[in-house]
């Protein structure tokens, strides 16, 4: 089954291959480095990782830009209020922004690149555009002309026929529905940065940035853009305007947008008091394994409910997994192969390539490594596992975890886990001496902190009660 992804310029699932047969170039709207990225970012840099994993997974080779926005109306206000410079402010933010990219073991792009190393790129596409006569001067700013252009709003399907002509606005984001000529070249202000151009001095605008940079290190034409579906417009709409104006070629073949996440059901706000960046969360002492699962389980087009439950539900999962793959490696199991179980771990595979070859459904690809999970528990419980059996069940769960990439226990979850296996240990030590009331204690006390055990035939197992 070959892959297919759902391209927001045509509103229809299409078969992906990129446009040389080999290698995907593919580029990223990245951070604005003002302030720490909060969970929304962070759900579309998770699912950027997804498609990356997958795209590599069916055979393809990388060339993944993402830029870093490190020059706007934000950064400015923001680090003039610090007293700083926006080198300064920005670099604190950018080295965070790693980090927690690091945290959720999200893959770095083959390049990521600020904004301000591009500033004589950005003055020559907007002298391409010049010369194709759709820009204009005001108050010594650069705009671009919108209603020169054919196709504007062909992304969003946005209704431009009824815009004012003339009609600007100098913001870098702006409504939805507020379609005007943008700021290509912005005039210089006082204690602003500034640079340089045949247009005056002065500095970018928000959207040519991407434009340039896409096209610098990809080529005119790229096989896909990603972003949050919040970018859709006015900025993905402007970069289509900005750069197919410049080279009249398609921009983008395709374009893959990410859902809003939701908290509690609720947009997430800090007046609301339900606005989280990763270190909020840290500090609650979630675990970046079950962030990254929480925000990997639905798939990138719907909506995303981010709750504590749902959180603990991840934790869950993961620990199910984990106990999972340690009963395979670790089972003592009668030699030969039983072929029931190897059509167990074949059909798995199969569902799970066919979910993320779905338009990286992910909540597919994770029922079908359920499913797995409780039927091959099951066989073991009935004796039915053999040792000819371990490699195709291990080789599904690493497929799983290729593009999840949550069973590696990371620090906290490592300390958490000896902590557990200590005091398991402990109770074992306990019945051994006929101590049941110490036992029971540490039961009860395990049990209070959300951890299960289970004693069996093989010892004791412990999970994380659902939930």
């Amino acid at each position: 089954m070959s892959l297919k992804l759902y391209n927001t310029l045509s509103r229809q699932l299409e078969d992906f291959r990129p446009a040389d047969g080999k290698t995907v170039r593919m580029y990223s709207c990245g951070p604005t480095v003002y302030n720490y990225v909060h969970i929304g970012n962070l759900r579309a840099f998770t699912f950027q990782d997804v498609l990356r994993r997958w795209l590599r997974h069916c055979g393809w080779e990388l060339r993944h830009v993402m830029n870093v926005t490190d020059v706007d109306d934000k950064i400015i206000a923001n680090a003039g209020a610090a007293g700083k410079s926006i080198g300064e402010y920005t670099a604190v933010y950018r080295r965070a922004f790693e980090e927690d990219c690091a945290k959720l073991r999200l893959e770095q792009p083959e390049l990521i690149t600020p904004a301000t190393d591009h500033i004589y790129e950005m003055i020559d596409l907007i002298g391409r555009i010049a010369d194709k006569g759709l820009t204009y001067e005001s108050e010594g700013s650069t705009y671009f002309r919108i209603a020169g252009f054919e196709g504007y709003g062909k992304l969003s399907r946005l209704d431009v026929s009824g815009i004012k002509a003339g009609a600007r606005v100098d913001q870098d984001e702006y409504e939805k529905d507020d379609a005007r000529d943008f700021a290509l070249w912005k005039a210089s202000k006082p204690e602003e940065p500034a640079w340089d151009s045949p247009f005056g001095r002065g500095r970018p605008g928000w959207h040519i940035e991407c434009s340039a940079m896409a096209m610098k290190h990809l080529g005119e034409t790229l096989d896909i853009h990603t972003g949050g579906v919040d970018l859709t417009f006015p900025h993905h709409e402007n970069e289509i305007a900005q750069s197919e104006a410049a080279t009249g070629k398609p921009f983008v073949r395709y374009w893959i947008h990410a859902e809003h996440l939701l908290v509690d059901g609720q947009k997430m706000s800090k007046s609301t008091g339900n606005f989280y960046t990763l270190r909020d969360l840290f500090e609650q002492g979630w675990q970046p394994e079950a962030i990254r699962y929480l925000l990997c389980s639905t798939p990138h087009r719907k909506q995303l409910n981010f709750t504590f439950d749902g959180l603990k539900g991840a934790q869950t999962a993961i620990e199910r997994l984990r106990n999972f793959k340690r009963r395979i490696e670790n089972g003592s199991f009668p030699a030969g192969s039983n072929p029931e179980v190897e059509a167990l771990a074949e059909k798995a595979q199969s569902a799970f390539e066919a979910g993320m070859n779905d338009d990286l459904n992910t909540a597919q690809a994770l029922g079908a490594t359920f499913e797995l999970v409780r039927d091959v528990n099951s066989k073991i419980d009935a004796g039915k596992m053999h040792a000819g059996n371990m490699s195709s069940v291990l080789r599904a769960i690493e497929l799983f975890d290729s593009i999840f990439d949550v069973l590696r226990p990371s620090e906290s979850a490592r300390t958490a886990s000896a902590v557990i296996e200590q005091r398991i240990a402990d109770r074992i030590e306990a019945r051994k001496n006929r101590d049941w009331a110490l036992a029971d204690q540490i039961r009860d006390e395990l049990l209070a902190h959300g951890v299960v055990l289970q004693d069996g035939p093989d010892g004791t197992r412990w999970h994380y009660a659902d939930g």
